[in-house]
Protein backbone atom coordinates (compact mmCIF):
# COMPACT_ATOMS: atom_id res chain seq x y z
CA UNK A 1 0.00 0.00 0.00
CA UNK A 2 1.02 3.28 -1.34
CA UNK A 3 -0.13 6.70 1.34
CA UNK A 4 0.58 10.44 -0.54
CA UNK A 5 2.01 13.06 1.83
CA UNK A 6 1.48 15.89 -0.63
CA UNK A 7 5.47 16.24 -1.76
CA UNK A 8 6.27 15.92 -5.19
CA UNK A 9 10.02 15.24 -6.30
CA UNK A 10 11.83 17.68 -7.58
CA UNK A 11 14.13 15.21 -10.23
CA UNK A 12 15.36 18.80 -12.30
CA UNK A 13 17.97 20.96 -10.77
CA UNK A 14 15.94 24.05 -10.08
CA UNK A 15 15.68 27.37 -12.05
CA UNK A 16 17.54 29.38 -10.07
CA UNK A 17 20.41 27.13 -9.37
CA UNK A 18 21.07 27.25 -12.75
CA UNK A 19 21.03 30.05 -13.63
CA UNK A 20 22.41 31.91 -10.16
CA UNK A 21 23.66 29.12 -7.65
CA UNK A 22 26.62 28.10 -6.76
CA UNK A 23 26.47 24.90 -9.15
CA UNK A 24 29.82 25.91 -11.59
CA UNK A 25 31.57 22.32 -11.72
CA UNK A 26 28.95 19.95 -10.22
CA UNK A 27 26.39 17.92 -11.93
CA UNK A 28 22.74 19.38 -12.95
CA UNK A 29 19.63 17.63 -14.09
CA UNK A 30 17.06 19.50 -16.50
CA UNK A 31 14.22 18.32 -18.17
CA UNK A 32 12.63 19.74 -21.21
CA UNK A 33 11.90 19.73 -24.82
CA UNK A 34 14.23 19.97 -27.03
CA UNK A 35 13.68 22.95 -28.94
CA UNK A 36 16.42 23.46 -31.49
CA UNK A 37 19.23 21.68 -32.34
CA UNK A 38 23.13 22.95 -33.88
CA UNK A 39 24.85 20.68 -35.18
CA UNK A 40 28.94 21.70 -35.67
CA UNK A 41 30.26 18.17 -36.49
CA UNK A 42 32.17 17.33 -33.09
CA UNK A 43 29.74 19.19 -31.21
CA UNK A 44 26.53 20.34 -30.97
CA UNK A 45 24.80 23.07 -29.23
CA UNK A 46 21.03 22.12 -27.89
CA UNK A 47 18.63 24.28 -26.26
CA UNK A 48 16.56 22.92 -24.32
CA UNK A 49 12.69 24.60 -23.52
CA UNK A 50 11.44 24.96 -19.99
CA UNK A 51 8.80 26.24 -18.77
CA UNK A 52 10.81 28.81 -17.39
CA UNK A 53 12.98 29.61 -20.29
CA UNK A 54 15.41 28.09 -22.41
CA UNK A 55 18.68 26.64 -21.71
CA UNK A 56 21.64 26.23 -23.23
CA UNK A 57 23.43 22.39 -23.36
CA UNK A 58 26.28 20.84 -25.15
CA UNK A 59 26.34 17.56 -26.85
CA UNK A 60 29.71 16.31 -27.49
CA UNK A 61 30.27 13.44 -29.43
CA UNK A 62 31.64 10.35 -27.96
CA UNK A 63 31.17 11.75 -24.22
CA UNK A 64 27.13 10.99 -24.15
CA UNK A 65 25.28 7.18 -23.97
CA UNK A 66 23.65 8.30 -27.52
CA UNK A 67 24.64 9.88 -30.95
CA UNK A 68 23.42 13.19 -31.58
CA UNK A 69 21.68 11.92 -34.64
CA UNK A 70 18.93 10.63 -32.35
CA UNK A 71 18.05 13.69 -31.02
CA UNK A 72 14.78 15.41 -32.68
CA UNK A 73 13.54 18.54 -32.16
CA UNK A 74 10.39 18.37 -30.15
CA UNK A 75 11.55 15.54 -27.89
CA UNK A 76 11.09 15.53 -24.45
CA UNK A 77 14.10 14.42 -22.94
CA UNK A 78 15.80 14.04 -19.02
CA UNK A 79 19.32 15.29 -19.43
CA UNK A 80 22.43 15.05 -17.03
CA UNK A 81 25.71 16.73 -17.22
CA UNK A 82 27.72 19.30 -15.70
CA UNK A 83 27.49 23.31 -15.54
CA UNK A 84 29.98 25.11 -17.19
CA UNK A 85 30.93 28.84 -17.10
CA UNK A 86 30.22 30.13 -21.05
CA UNK A 87 30.25 34.56 -21.83
CA UNK A 88 28.62 33.59 -25.10
CA UNK A 89 25.77 31.05 -23.85
CA UNK A 90 22.34 33.15 -23.04
CA UNK A 91 22.27 32.92 -18.97
CA UNK A 92 26.17 32.88 -19.14
CA UNK A 93 26.01 28.63 -18.44
CA UNK A 94 25.52 25.48 -19.99
CA UNK A 95 25.50 22.18 -19.53
CA UNK A 96 27.78 20.09 -20.75
CA UNK A 97 26.15 16.74 -21.54
CA UNK A 98 26.96 13.20 -20.31
CA UNK A 99 23.47 11.37 -20.29
CA UNK A 100 20.41 11.45 -21.99
CA UNK A 101 17.52 9.83 -21.65
CA UNK A 102 14.71 10.27 -24.44
CA UNK A 103 11.10 10.28 -22.45
CA UNK A 104 8.94 10.93 -25.36
CA UNK A 105 9.51 11.48 -29.41
CA UNK A 106 7.76 13.49 -31.78
CA UNK A 107 5.81 10.88 -34.41
CA UNK A 108 5.69 14.01 -37.16
CA UNK A 109 8.26 17.07 -38.24
CA UNK A 110 6.97 20.09 -36.61
CA UNK A 111 4.55 22.32 -38.61
CA UNK A 112 6.39 25.56 -38.03
CA UNK A 113 9.43 27.01 -36.98
CA UNK A 114 8.85 27.89 -33.57
CA UNK A 115 13.03 28.19 -32.68
CA UNK A 116 12.79 31.32 -34.41
CA UNK A 117 12.71 34.60 -32.12
CA UNK A 118 9.68 35.50 -33.51
CA UNK A 119 7.31 33.37 -35.69
CA UNK A 120 7.51 35.16 -39.12
CA UNK A 121 3.98 33.55 -40.58
CA UNK A 122 0.63 34.37 -40.90
CA UNK A 123 -1.83 35.08 -37.24
CA UNK A 124 -4.34 31.90 -39.98
CA UNK A 125 -1.00 29.54 -39.36
CA UNK A 126 -0.55 30.41 -36.01
CA UNK A 127 -4.10 30.10 -35.04
CA UNK A 128 -4.40 26.53 -37.11
CA UNK A 129 -1.05 25.09 -35.46
CA UNK A 130 -1.85 26.83 -31.60
CA UNK A 131 -0.71 24.22 -29.71
CA UNK A 132 2.71 23.97 -31.31
CA UNK A 133 3.01 28.21 -32.30
CA UNK A 134 2.49 28.81 -28.67
CA UNK A 135 6.16 26.78 -27.74
CA UNK A 136 7.60 29.54 -29.45
CA UNK A 137 9.28 31.27 -27.02
CA UNK A 138 7.95 34.85 -28.17
CA UNK A 139 4.44 33.53 -28.45
CA UNK A 140 4.48 32.41 -25.15
CA UNK A 141 5.90 35.44 -23.45
CA UNK A 142 2.24 37.28 -24.01
CA UNK A 143 0.00 34.79 -21.96
CA UNK A 144 2.33 34.99 -19.04
CA UNK A 145 1.83 38.78 -19.05
CA UNK A 146 -1.72 37.54 -19.32
CA UNK A 147 -1.10 35.43 -16.58
CA UNK A 148 -0.46 38.54 -14.75
CA UNK A 149 -3.20 40.43 -15.41
CA UNK A 150 -5.15 37.72 -13.50
CA UNK A 151 -3.26 37.11 -10.94
CA UNK A 152 -3.04 40.87 -9.67
CA UNK A 153 -6.60 40.81 -10.35
CA UNK A 154 -7.30 38.19 -7.78
CA UNK A 155 -4.92 39.08 -5.30
CA UNK A 156 -5.51 42.77 -5.47
CA UNK A 157 -9.41 42.37 -4.84
CA UNK A 158 -8.86 39.47 -2.23
CA UNK A 159 -6.75 42.35 -0.34
CA UNK A 160 -9.87 44.84 -1.04
CA UNK A 161 -11.86 42.42 0.86
CA UNK A 162 -13.56 40.89 -2.61
CA UNK A 163 -15.32 36.99 -2.32
CA UNK A 164 -14.89 35.26 -5.37
CA UNK A 165 -17.80 33.79 -6.96
CA UNK A 166 -18.45 31.41 -9.70
CA UNK A 167 -21.60 32.05 -12.02
CA UNK A 168 -23.27 29.72 -14.64
CA UNK A 169 -22.41 30.24 -17.74
CA UNK A 170 -25.96 28.47 -19.01
CA UNK A 171 -29.58 30.32 -18.32
CA UNK A 172 -32.78 31.21 -18.93
CA UNK A 173 -31.95 35.01 -20.48
CA UNK A 174 -29.64 37.46 -20.91
CA UNK A 175 -28.23 40.15 -18.75
CA UNK A 176 -28.20 42.88 -21.81
CA UNK A 177 -31.14 41.18 -23.76
CA UNK A 178 -30.91 42.00 -27.65
CA UNK A 179 -30.31 39.50 -29.82
CA UNK A 180 -26.74 39.11 -29.28
CA UNK A 181 -27.45 35.51 -27.86
CA UNK A 182 -26.58 32.11 -28.11
CA UNK A 183 -29.53 30.10 -27.72
CA UNK A 184 -29.52 26.71 -27.08
CA UNK A 185 -31.65 23.65 -25.75
CA UNK A 186 -31.52 23.01 -22.66
CA UNK A 187 -33.33 19.34 -22.12
CA UNK A 188 -36.04 20.71 -24.49
CA UNK A 189 -36.42 24.02 -23.21
CA UNK A 190 -34.99 27.49 -24.29
CA UNK A 191 -31.87 28.91 -22.82
CA UNK A 192 -28.72 31.27 -23.74
CA UNK A 193 -25.09 31.30 -23.19
CA UNK A 194 -23.90 33.97 -20.89
CA UNK A 195 -23.46 37.28 -22.24
CA UNK A 196 -22.05 38.44 -18.42
CA UNK A 197 -22.26 37.41 -14.76
CA UNK A 198 -23.84 40.59 -14.49
CA UNK A 199 -27.49 39.66 -12.94
CA UNK A 200 -25.52 36.98 -10.45
CA UNK A 201 -22.78 39.08 -9.42
CA UNK A 202 -25.20 42.01 -8.46
CA UNK A 203 -27.53 39.14 -6.37
CA UNK A 204 -24.19 38.06 -4.36
CA UNK A 205 -23.72 41.87 -3.73
CA UNK A 206 -26.32 41.71 -1.11
CA UNK A 207 -24.70 38.30 0.64
CA UNK A 208 -21.06 39.27 0.47
CA UNK A 209 -21.24 43.33 -0.27
CA UNK A 210 -18.11 42.61 -2.36
CA UNK A 211 -17.57 40.33 -5.27
CA UNK A 212 -15.71 38.75 -8.30
CA UNK A 213 -15.63 36.92 -11.13
CA UNK A 214 -13.23 35.64 -13.93
CA UNK A 215 -14.81 33.78 -16.40
CA UNK A 216 -16.12 33.56 -20.58
CA UNK A 217 -18.67 35.57 -21.97
CA UNK A 218 -20.39 34.47 -24.99
CA UNK A 219 -21.58 37.59 -27.58
CA UNK A 220 -22.94 35.94 -30.93
CA UNK A 221 -22.29 39.47 -32.88
CA UNK A 222 -21.77 39.11 -36.15
CA UNK A 223 -18.47 40.67 -36.21
CA UNK A 224 -15.13 39.75 -38.15
CA UNK A 225 -13.21 42.95 -36.61
CA UNK A 226 -9.60 43.02 -34.88
CA UNK A 227 -10.95 43.69 -31.79
CA UNK A 228 -13.80 41.36 -31.65
CA UNK A 229 -13.86 37.53 -30.12
CA UNK A 230 -17.36 35.68 -29.56
CA UNK A 231 -15.89 34.12 -27.25
CA UNK A 232 -13.45 36.09 -24.35
CA UNK A 233 -13.15 36.32 -20.30
CA UNK A 234 -14.30 39.39 -18.45
CA UNK A 235 -12.72 40.22 -15.25
CA UNK A 236 -15.72 41.12 -12.98
CA UNK A 237 -16.43 43.02 -9.64
CA UNK A 238 -19.35 43.94 -8.23
CA UNK A 239 -19.09 46.07 -4.98
CA UNK A 240 -21.83 47.18 -2.68
CA UNK A 241 -21.92 50.79 0.10
CA UNK A 242 -20.72 52.61 -2.89
CA UNK A 243 -20.95 56.45 -2.67
CA UNK A 244 -21.00 57.26 -6.20
CA UNK A 245 -19.48 55.19 -9.93
CA UNK A 246 -16.49 57.13 -8.93
CA UNK A 247 -15.64 54.45 -5.80
CA UNK A 248 -15.76 51.64 -8.85
CA UNK A 249 -13.65 54.07 -10.88
CA UNK A 250 -11.22 54.15 -8.34
CA UNK A 251 -10.97 50.46 -7.38
CA UNK A 252 -10.20 49.43 -11.17
CA UNK A 253 -7.45 52.22 -11.31
CA UNK A 254 -6.08 50.46 -8.16
CA UNK A 255 -5.99 47.26 -9.82
CA UNK A 256 -3.86 48.43 -12.91
CA UNK A 257 -1.15 50.22 -10.86
CA UNK A 258 -1.27 46.84 -9.00
CA UNK A 259 -0.90 45.03 -12.18
CA UNK A 260 1.83 47.01 -13.63
CA UNK A 261 3.85 46.51 -10.41
CA UNK A 262 3.26 43.14 -10.24
CA UNK A 263 4.20 43.13 -14.00
CA UNK A 264 7.73 45.04 -13.21
CA UNK A 265 8.58 42.77 -9.60
CA UNK A 266 8.01 39.64 -11.23
CA UNK A 267 8.18 39.22 -15.00
CA UNK A 268 10.84 40.76 -15.53
CA UNK A 269 11.76 37.76 -18.38
CA UNK A 270 8.94 38.12 -20.53
CA UNK A 271 9.15 41.60 -20.81
CA UNK A 272 12.78 41.56 -21.95
CA UNK A 273 11.64 38.81 -24.21
CA UNK A 274 8.68 41.49 -25.93
CA UNK A 275 10.74 44.51 -25.36
CA UNK A 276 7.58 45.88 -23.22
CA UNK A 277 7.51 48.80 -21.63
CA UNK A 278 4.40 49.32 -19.58
CA UNK A 279 2.46 52.02 -19.25
CA UNK A 280 2.61 54.67 -15.99
CA UNK A 281 0.01 54.61 -14.27
CA UNK A 282 -0.17 57.49 -11.24
CA UNK A 283 -3.75 58.57 -12.08
CA UNK A 284 -6.02 58.61 -14.79
CA UNK A 285 -8.15 61.15 -15.83
CA UNK A 286 -11.85 61.18 -16.20
CA UNK A 287 -14.29 63.26 -18.81
CA UNK A 288 -17.74 63.21 -19.82
CA UNK A 289 -19.22 61.30 -22.81
CA UNK A 290 -20.68 64.35 -24.45
CA UNK A 291 -16.95 66.79 -23.50
CA UNK A 292 -14.55 63.91 -25.02
CA UNK A 293 -16.82 64.30 -28.05
CA UNK A 294 -16.43 67.79 -28.03
CA UNK A 295 -13.01 67.97 -27.10
CA UNK A 296 -11.65 65.45 -30.05
CA UNK A 297 -14.38 67.08 -32.60
CA UNK A 298 -12.39 70.94 -32.31
CA UNK A 299 -9.04 69.35 -32.26
CA UNK A 300 -8.95 67.39 -35.16
CA UNK A 301 -11.85 68.88 -36.83
CA UNK A 302 -13.78 65.85 -37.05
CA UNK A 303 -17.94 65.93 -37.11
CA UNK A 304 -20.08 63.74 -34.62
CA UNK A 305 -22.37 61.73 -36.60
CA UNK A 306 -23.58 59.34 -33.66
CA UNK A 307 -24.45 61.60 -30.25
CA UNK A 308 -25.20 58.76 -28.51
CA UNK A 309 -22.23 56.34 -29.06
CA UNK A 310 -18.61 56.36 -29.13
CA UNK A 311 -17.38 55.38 -33.15
CA UNK A 312 -14.44 53.26 -33.27
CA UNK A 313 -12.09 56.25 -34.77
CA UNK A 314 -13.70 58.36 -31.55
CA UNK A 315 -12.62 56.14 -29.25
CA UNK A 316 -8.92 56.56 -30.83
CA UNK A 317 -8.80 60.45 -31.05
CA UNK A 318 -9.65 60.32 -27.31
CA UNK A 319 -6.84 58.10 -26.39
CA UNK A 320 -4.61 60.28 -29.01
CA UNK A 321 -6.07 63.61 -27.47
CA UNK A 322 -5.30 62.25 -23.76
CA UNK A 323 -1.83 61.11 -24.41
CA UNK A 324 -0.86 64.20 -25.68
CA UNK A 325 -2.56 66.69 -23.36
CA UNK A 326 -1.91 64.75 -20.33
CA UNK A 327 0.61 61.80 -21.06
CA UNK A 328 -1.78 59.07 -19.81
CA UNK A 329 -2.81 56.08 -21.92
CA UNK A 330 -5.70 55.31 -20.15
CA UNK A 331 -8.77 57.75 -19.87
CA UNK A 332 -11.97 56.88 -17.93
CA UNK A 333 -15.00 58.47 -20.31
CA UNK A 334 -18.23 59.44 -18.22
CA UNK A 335 -22.17 59.56 -18.16
CA UNK A 336 -23.15 57.56 -21.56
CA UNK A 337 -26.35 58.20 -22.67
CA UNK A 338 -28.93 56.08 -20.78
CA UNK A 339 -30.52 54.95 -24.24
CA UNK A 340 -27.22 53.13 -24.67
CA UNK A 341 -26.69 51.48 -21.50
CA UNK A 342 -28.72 48.48 -20.08
CA UNK A 343 -31.85 48.61 -18.03
CA UNK A 344 -29.84 48.63 -14.72
CA UNK A 345 -27.93 51.17 -15.00
CA UNK A 346 -28.49 54.28 -12.98
CA UNK A 347 -29.49 57.24 -14.74
CA UNK A 348 -27.91 60.78 -13.61
CA UNK A 349 -30.34 62.35 -11.19
CA UNK A 350 -29.27 65.85 -12.64
CA UNK A 351 -29.97 64.79 -16.07
CA UNK A 352 -31.82 61.35 -16.76
CA UNK A 353 -30.82 61.19 -20.16
CA UNK A 354 -27.37 60.16 -19.08
CA UNK A 355 -26.23 57.76 -16.60
CA UNK A 356 -23.70 57.18 -14.31
CA UNK A 357 -21.49 54.93 -15.67
CA UNK A 358 -18.01 54.67 -17.99
CA UNK A 359 -15.93 53.43 -20.05
CA UNK A 360 -12.37 52.79 -19.86
CA UNK A 361 -10.09 53.35 -22.89
CA UNK A 362 -6.64 51.83 -23.24
CA UNK A 363 -4.40 53.56 -25.90
CA UNK A 364 -7.63 54.37 -27.99
CA UNK A 365 -9.99 51.09 -27.34
CA UNK A 366 -12.30 50.30 -24.54
CA UNK A 367 -11.63 47.45 -22.98
CA UNK A 368 -14.09 48.07 -19.57
CA UNK A 369 -17.37 49.18 -19.26
CA UNK A 370 -18.87 49.75 -15.65
CA UNK A 371 -20.50 52.24 -13.36
CA UNK A 372 -23.50 52.49 -11.12
CA UNK A 373 -26.63 49.93 -10.61
CA UNK A 374 -30.31 50.34 -9.57
CA UNK A 375 -30.67 48.88 -6.29
CA UNK A 376 -34.23 50.53 -5.43
CA UNK A 377 -36.47 47.61 -6.63
CA UNK A 378 -39.30 50.29 -7.87
CA UNK A 379 -36.89 52.39 -9.73
CA UNK A 380 -35.73 49.15 -11.58
CA UNK A 381 -39.45 47.49 -12.47
CA UNK A 382 -40.08 51.64 -13.63
CA UNK A 383 -37.11 51.47 -15.66
CA UNK A 384 -37.87 47.99 -17.54
CA UNK A 385 -41.34 49.09 -17.71
CA UNK A 386 -40.44 52.41 -19.63
CA UNK A 387 -38.22 50.30 -22.18
CA UNK A 388 -41.05 47.87 -22.89
CA UNK A 389 -38.86 45.04 -21.31
CA UNK A 390 -40.52 42.18 -20.25
CA UNK A 391 -39.53 40.45 -16.72
CA UNK A 392 -39.91 37.07 -18.15
CA UNK A 393 -36.74 35.10 -16.92
CA UNK A 394 -36.23 38.02 -14.54
CA UNK A 395 -38.10 36.97 -11.38
CA UNK A 396 -35.35 35.72 -9.31
CA UNK A 397 -33.46 39.30 -10.12
CA UNK A 398 -35.69 41.60 -9.44
CA UNK A 399 -37.32 39.52 -6.07
CA UNK A 400 -33.46 40.32 -4.80
CA UNK A 401 -34.63 43.64 -5.11
CA UNK A 402 -37.69 43.40 -3.10
CA UNK A 403 -35.77 42.57 -0.15
CA UNK A 404 -33.35 45.01 0.51
CA UNK A 405 -30.08 46.26 -1.68
CA UNK A 406 -27.58 48.31 -0.82
CA UNK A 407 -25.85 51.36 -3.63
CA UNK A 408 -23.38 48.78 -5.34
CA UNK A 409 -21.49 49.64 -8.97
CA UNK A 410 -19.22 47.51 -10.46
CA UNK A 411 -17.59 46.62 -14.35
CA UNK A 412 -16.47 44.03 -16.67
CA UNK A 413 -12.79 43.87 -17.77
CA UNK A 414 -12.44 42.02 -21.30
CA UNK A 415 -8.82 40.60 -20.57
CA UNK A 416 -8.21 39.94 -24.41
CA UNK A 417 -8.61 43.38 -25.17
CA UNK A 418 -6.64 44.75 -22.37
CA UNK A 419 -3.75 41.76 -22.93
CA UNK A 420 -3.55 43.16 -26.57
CA UNK A 421 -3.15 47.01 -25.98
CA UNK A 422 -0.64 46.39 -23.04
CA UNK A 423 1.06 44.30 -26.11
CA UNK A 424 0.42 46.91 -28.51
CA UNK A 425 -0.62 44.00 -30.75
CA UNK A 426 -3.13 45.07 -33.88
CA UNK A 427 -5.41 41.80 -33.53
CA UNK A 428 -7.09 40.83 -30.51
CA UNK A 429 -6.70 36.90 -31.55
CA UNK A 430 -3.28 37.53 -30.62
CA UNK A 431 -4.03 38.02 -26.64
CA UNK A 432 -6.13 35.15 -27.36
CA UNK A 433 -5.17 31.03 -26.40
CA UNK A 434 -7.86 29.83 -28.62
CA UNK A 435 -10.08 32.59 -30.38
CA UNK A 436 -13.34 31.75 -31.19
CA UNK A 437 -15.05 34.38 -33.90
CA UNK A 438 -17.62 33.83 -36.94
CA UNK A 439 -14.93 31.23 -38.42
CA UNK A 440 -12.91 29.65 -35.91
CA UNK A 441 -14.40 26.90 -33.63
CA UNK A 442 -11.12 25.11 -33.69
CA UNK A 443 -8.20 24.22 -32.55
Amino acid sequence: MEFMDGVVKERSTPWDELLGGEITGQEAVIEGAVHSIRNMGDVAFVIIRRREGLFQTVFENEKTNLSIHELKEAMCVRVTGVVHEEPRAPHGRELRIRQVEILSAPAAPLPLPIDKWKLNTSLEAKLNFRPVSLRNVHERAKFRIQEALVRAFRDYLYAQGFTEIHTPKVGARGAEGGANMFRLSYFHRPAVLAQSPQFYKQMMVGVFDRVFETGPVFRAEKHNTKRHLNEYTSLDFEMGYIEGFQDVMEMETGYLKYAMELLEKEYGRELEILKLQLPRIDRIPAVRFDMAKEMVSRKYNRKIRNPFDLEPEEESLIGRYFKEEYDSDFVFVTHYPSKKRPFYAMDDPEDARFTLSFDLLFRGLEITTGGQRIHEYEMLVKKLEARGMEAEGMEQYLDTFKHGMPPHGGLGIGLERLTMQLLQEENVREACLFPRDMNRLEP
